[in-house]
């Protein structure tokens, strides 16, 4: 789909509406140059670009594939394909949308082939029609004013992952288990962000050298400064959340430590129990038995206390007795152990 198509010359748009694609070819050779700005545009659109424009079929099989790298491709001496990455950070679902930006740029023309929805260059064409000396110096400044706009729209994606970091972060470091799925799809996504931005470094530095104007220079040094700030920022946002997934793993080992502690002691409490209940529950099943000589005997309250009563207490003291025999072992093993090392 065409968004817009526009023929610059001495610093200025000479037609306020776009022009069509035979128009504009045109019109190359009447100095200046043409800007045509495509989005997800169809086989045949580039077809129709390539023919009218003299584009490089490399080019255009690149410029239509939307999972590039960053790169800067030289097919002849006036054309040149430089791959872009933007990035737009979605809050609610906490992931970088990722698009591609293709622009092929020559010293008639400039066409930017967009992927995805990331990144809008309205307002880049907008900002450099209002710098006629910067249009003026032809189809470079266009590209200054698509990288310019590209690392711009870094800077809210640096924001929006710093803040989740700094969340994870705090619920770690404040002895709170955080949910390991988020903190790694969070270093997913800044490793990803990497990937877009650290390549572009040296798009950034090629451009330099063998497309933009001189003029333009120093702006390109501008971009590329904040393209360094934001590398760095996504480097250590990459860094932390490392360091983050780790401690929170620490976390939750301790966690577990806890729980399987916990476990164990009411175990333990439930083994004493069963203990205790075991010859209780033997004495009670022997004498609920109907035995003639125990119906026979047990006529009365002292044969009651004696047989009953007396059949609880003894197994009791017995258990009772044997517990005590064995503690003070176990302690002097201990000890004794204790002494030799």
């Amino acid at each position: 789909m065409i968004v817009d198509c526009a023929h610059y010359m001495d610093g200025h748009r000479r037609d306020a509406d776009p022009v069509s694609l035979e128009e504009a070819a045109a019109r190359r050779d009447e100095g200046g140059f043409v800007w045509l700005g495509l989005f997800e545009p169809s086989e045949a659109e580039m077809a129709q670009v390539q023919h009218l424009f003299g584009v490089h079929e490399l080019a255009v099989e690149d410029a239509l594939n939307a999972h590039q790298r960053p790169k800067i491709e030289i097919y002849d001496k006036d054309l040149r394909l430089v791959v872009l990455r933007t990035a737009r950070y979605d809050d609610a679902a906490e992931q970088i949308d990722f698009g591609n930006i293709a622009v092929l740029l020559a010293p008639t023309f400039v066409i930017t082939v967009r992927q995805g929805g990331a990144s809008a260059l309205h307002g880049a064409r907008r900002r450099l029609e209002q710098r006629p000396e910067l249009l003026a110096a032809g189809s470079s400044s266009a590209l200054w004013a698509i990288l310019d706009e590209v690392v711009d729209d870094y800077a809210p994606v640096v924001a929006g992952l710093e803040r989740d970091v700094d969340e994870v972060e705090a619920t770690v470091f404040s002895g709170i288990v955080a949910p390991t799925q988020r903190i790694y799809s969070l270093r997913n996504e800044a490793t990803n962000f990497y990937r877009a931005v650290h390549p572009l470094l040296a798009v950034v530095a090629m451009a330099k050298r063998i497309a933009l104007a001189r003029e333009l220079r120093p702006y390109l040094r501008d971009v590329h400064d904040h393209l360094l700030g934001v590398e760095e920022e996504v480097a250590a946002q990459r860094d932390l959340l490392g360091t983050v997934l780790q401690a929170n793993m620490a976390v939750l080992s301790v966690e577990q430590t806890r729980i399987s502690v916990r476990q164990n002691s009411t175990i333990e409490q439930l083994t004493v129990l069963a203990t205790v209940f075991l010859p209780l529950t033997f004495i009670t099943g022997f004498f609920g038995q109907n035995f003639g000589w125990l119906v026979r005997h047990i006529e009365g309250l002292p044969a009651f206390i004696v047989y009953g009563i007396g059949g609880l207490a003894v197994p009791m003291v017995l258990l009772f007795s044997w517990l005590r025999y064995r503690m003070p072992r176990g302690d002097a093993g201990t000890t004794a152990g204790e002494g030799a090392r």
